[in-house]
Order: structure tokens, then C-alpha cells, then sequence
């Protein structure tokens, strides 16, 4: 009698824990996002939710959406331009520096 009340102890333990555990597993990209100040990290979130019916098919996508943006640089593209500016400016300061010094013709 002790084992079948052992054994559904056991059961009901390990269901809580893949119960919970699939409700952690989920919430991880939620939780890189809101590291992140991500700003969907609430549509990351729902969508952690939604992939629990889709057989956690869209979950990978949610961790690579989550981990796309940084704070400091946002999705990656926003100092491009002033890194080109930063370019030009050098390019110009080195012609300018190339012109006052000229390299006579080598004999």
C-alpha cells in the first residue's frame, strides 16, 4: 500500500515538474528580451505562449527575435550610416595630410 502511494507521489511530482518545466523552457526568450529593454518583448512573450499549440515549432524564431536586438546598437543598422560619415571624414583628412606632404617621384 506504501509503494502505490509512493508511486503517485512520484507521479504527481514529475508531471509538476515537466509542467513547470515546459513553462520555463518557454519564458526564455521572453526573459532575453526583456534583458535586452527589447521593444516586442510582449509579442515574444504571447508568442512563447502561442508556441506551446504549435508544437513549439516557432520557438527557435523566438529565441533568435530575442536575441537580435542590443540596446546599444538597436537591430544592427543604425550606425551604419554614421560609421560611413566617420570613413569619409578620415578618407578626407588623409588626402588633405597626402597633399600638403607630397612624396616626391622615386628615381
Amino acid at each position: 500500500m506504501f509503494l502505490n502511494y509512493f508511486a503517485l507521489g512520484v507521479l504527481i511530482f514529475v508531471f509538476l515538474v515537466i509542467f513547470y518545466g515546459i513553462i520555463i523552457l518557454h519564458d526564455i526568450p521572453y526573459l532575453i528580451a526583456k534583458a535586452r529593454n527589447h521593444p516586442h518583448a510582449d509579442a515574444i512573450h504571447v508568442a512563447g505562449w502561442v508556441s506551446l499549440f504549435t508544437l513549439h515549432v516557432i520557438w527557435p524564431f523566438l529565441w533568435i527575435w530575442a536575441t537580435l536586438y542590443r540596446p546599444e546598437r538597436g537591430w544592427g543598422m543604425q550606425n551604419q550610416s554614421a560609421a560611413y560619415a566617420d570613413l569619409e571624414k578620415r578618407v578626407a583628412e588623409l588626402e588633405q595630410i597626402q597633399a600638403a606632404n607630397p612624396v616626391p617621384p622615386a628615381e
